[in-house]
Parts: C-alpha cells; structure tokens; sequence
C-alpha cells in the first residue's frame, strides 16, 4: 500500500508539473551569440561547407534558430556540425531525438554508449553511436544541452525542463550533434569525432545561453 500510495503522489505531482508547464508561458531565451558568427576556423579545423534547411524540414524541426556545417581536419577528417537552438519562445518546437529521425530517415542502429570527456575542466556527458545506411556508416555523438547542463538521455530532458520552467519560466535547449563518416575503422572516427568536440565545446559555450 505504502509502494502505491508513493508512485500516485509522484505521478500526481507529474501531472501537476505539466499541466503548469503547458497552462503559463516560458520567457523567449536568446542566444549569447548569433550563429552566424560562429568560427570557420579553429585548432587547425576549417569550415568547407555550409547547409540551409528546406522550409519543410524547418516546419517539422522548428529551431528558433540552428547550426549545419562540415569541416576539414588538418588529417583529412571531415565532420558534420549541427547545432539545433530552440529558445522555449512561441515559435519554437521540441527537439527531435535522433533516436527516432536517424531510423526514419533510413539509418539502422549498430552500437550506441555513453561517454564522458573532460574539456577545460569540465565533464561533458554525450552519446556515442554508429549508424549504417546502406552501405555507409557513420559515427554520431551527441547531447543536449539546457542551461549549460550536457544530458544525454530524452526523458531526463523533458524532466530538465519542466524543472526549469516551474523555477525560471524558461525551458530552451540544445541539441548538439557531431558526424563523420567511415569505411572500417570505427574507432578512428571516434577519435576524430572526440577531438572536434574538444576543440568546439568551449566555442559552443560562448553561444549557448546558461
């Protein structure tokens, strides 16, 4: 009776949270910096392409505003940055997890782990995964990002932001998704995928507000 009586007053209090979160408005969270001023060089990695999403594809991922970049590695790496903002304003949809679009779009799961990287002091938690598509794999980390907090699991983010809209009215947030494509050597790709990382979060960090 006790182990009902406790799930009910917690999924009471769920439901509450919600139905607040859903009823008053959340404060419109700018970013620190516009996009379009993010660098196109830094640590020996330069910027060679640059992506403008379809009015289709921005209907269904609704960004307040976004990212979509490919650079080049001093060794030949070529990584794809995207960067989804949504800043909780009326205008702006909920993040899409890759989870669920990577499939749709024709991509099957291979492996998939959670990793940790120190930058600059800092524990950055994010998902590491492998998708193939035909032939082509490809290497994926990712991680969204809510007041300068790095979750990398969809439930937890739900439950961030409801948390932040009950405390700050506000419940903007990230996605930050980082590809490389591969032939064999899926541990190489790791490596460079990581290093891209390490070298971005804190450039990441001067745009996101926290």
């Amino acid at each position: 009776m006790i182990g009902k009586g406790r799930f009910f007053i917690v999924y009471l209090l769920l439901v509450l949270a919600f139905s607040y979160t859903s009823l008053h408005s959340n404060t419109a969270v700018p970013l620190k910096k516009a996009f379009h001023e993010f660098p196109v060089k830094r640590k020996g990695w330069t910027m060679v392409s640059h992506s403008l999403f379809s009015e289709e594809v921005l209907r269904v991922l609704r960004p307040t505003d976004y990212l979509s970049r490919g650079y080049a590695g001093p060794d030949g790496s070529r990584v794809s940055l995207y960067i989804g903002y949504h800043d909780s304003g009326r205008g702006s949809g909920g993040i899409h997890s890759p989870k669920h679009c990577l499939p749709g779009g024709g991509w099957y799961r291979v492996e998939e782990r959670e990793l940790t990287l120190e930058v600059e002091g800092k524990n950055l938690r994010m998902v590491s995964a492998v998708y193939q598509k035909g032939e082509g794999r490809e290497r994926f980390l990712y991680w969204y990002q809510v007041k300068g907090r790095s979750i990398t699991d969809e439930y937890a983010l739900k439950g961030w932001e409801i948390l932040n809209s009950l405390l700050y009215r506000r419940r903007d947030a990230a996605f930050i998704r980082v590809s490389l494509p591969f032939d064999s050597d899926r541990e190489r790709a790791l490596s460079a995928a990581l290093e891209f990382v390490k070298d971005f979060y804190p450039v990441i960090n001067e745009f996101l507000p926290a």
